[in-house]
């Protein structure tokens, strides 16, 4: 029997290795873009920058040191240049589709940055496997605007998953349903009307604002809105803005909202303010055929007839009068109830002419 040379000694010490197969190695050395593995075989093995992680442009040597252990999968036993090949993101995604089935099968929660904004969805990835969130399933509302979720950290839950066809979908969606109907069930068993409650201005439309209750949404009806007169609630409010609403009214799901706080009632000292004689000022805010109406104040009006703007004739309000402005004028009549005051500037002037001829 022939002795062996020292070169056959040592091959025959050195483990054989096939295509597909995990190994474990130390750590040599790390590059920019590379990692030397000493993988107990006659060759180094080799981890490009590309076979180590998805995401670009990252510099090895923040994320491995020589002296680590780490797992990895042969892709070639000799990659052209006496080297071994060997992938780590491969083998990471292996394990990171078990764990994903396991979360699917479980209906767990998962949580992960979002990695990427595509068309249609997101991306996001856990220990190097990819999930597709598609746009339907990132909110419960319609998101005209994914760009805002990139780079945040997003929970959601595994709804279909197939890893042969590479297809393995998460849904954000139903969690947040979830979570908003079990506020909603928690806000409709605390409030009630007559509460005063803060909420967050959602949306602002042309005859309302809905309100972010925490759970529920609210209107705030441009009726609602003051006791006084709004034209345009786009130039009141702004979305996003925190805002003290009264709860007017609730009606199964639906609630309704109102600023018109009764201790701020502009009526409530009518009898006293717009007695029948007293002589007040307003604004004109608006006139018609019949006459003009003057505001006394945020929420009070009052009609000034044609026949009382003048002991001449007047033919019709705008021949007198403009709309804003301020006129004196005295009250000819009250009515609390009806919340209706009627006013005369006719009969300042008989007054003022009576006086005179005193």
């Amino acid at each position: 029997m022939s002795e062996m040379s020292f070169e056959q000694m040592l091959e025959e010490s050195l483990k054989t290795i096939r295509t597909g197969e995990v190994v474990e190695g130390t750590v040599i050395d790390v590059k920019e873009d590379e990692i030397i593995l000493n993988i107990g075989y006659k060759s180094d093995g080799i981890i490009t920058r590309n076979e180590y992680t998805n995401e670009s442009n990252v510099d090895l040597r923040n994320f491995v040191s020589a002296g680590d252990t780490m797992e990895a999968k042969v892709l070639k036993v000799n990659d052209g240049e006496g080297q071994v090949l060997l992938t780590y993101k491969r083998l990471a995604a292996e394990k990171g589709n078990k764990r994903l089935e396991e979360a699917f099968q479980n209906h767990e929660i998962l949580k992960a940055k979002v990695a990427q904004v595509l068309n249609g969805g997101l991306s996001v990835i856990i220990d190097e496997a990819r999930i597709f969130i598609p746009a339907s399933l990132v909110s419960d509302s319609y998101e005209k605007n994914l760009e805002k979720y990139d780079g945040q950290e997003i929970e959601f839950v595994i709804s279909e998953f197939n890893p042969k066809r590479r297809r393995v979908i998460g849904d954000r969606r139903q969690l947040l349903v979830a979570k908003k109907a079990k506020m909603q069930k928690e806000l409709f068993a605390k409030v009630k009307a007559g509460d005063v409650i803060e909420g967050t201005i959602k949306n602002v439309t042309d005859f309302g604002a809905f309100i972010d209750l925490g759970g529920a949404d609210g209107l705030l009806h441009i009726s609602e809105m003051s006791w006084g007169r709004v034209e345009n609630p786009k130039k009141v409010f702004k979305v996003g803005e925190k805002i003290k609403v009264l709860i007017k009214e609730i009606n199964e799901d639906k609630i309704a909202l109102s600023l018109k706080f009764e201790d701020e009632n502009p009526w409530k000292k009518a009898s006293e303010n717009y007695a029948v004689g007293n002589v007040v000022t307003g604004k004109v805010a608006r006139m018609t055929d019949f006459g003009a109406f003057v505001e006394l104040a945020p929420g009070v009006d009052a009609l000034l007839h044609v026949s009382q703007i003048s002991k001449d004739h007047v033919e019709k309000p705008s021949d007198i009068l403009k709309v804003g402005q301020e006129i004196t004028v005295k009250v000819v009549d009250l009515n609390e109830e009806e919340k209706k005051i009627s006013l005369s500037m006719k009969a300042l002037e008989i007054q003022e002419e009576t006086t005179i001829e005193e």
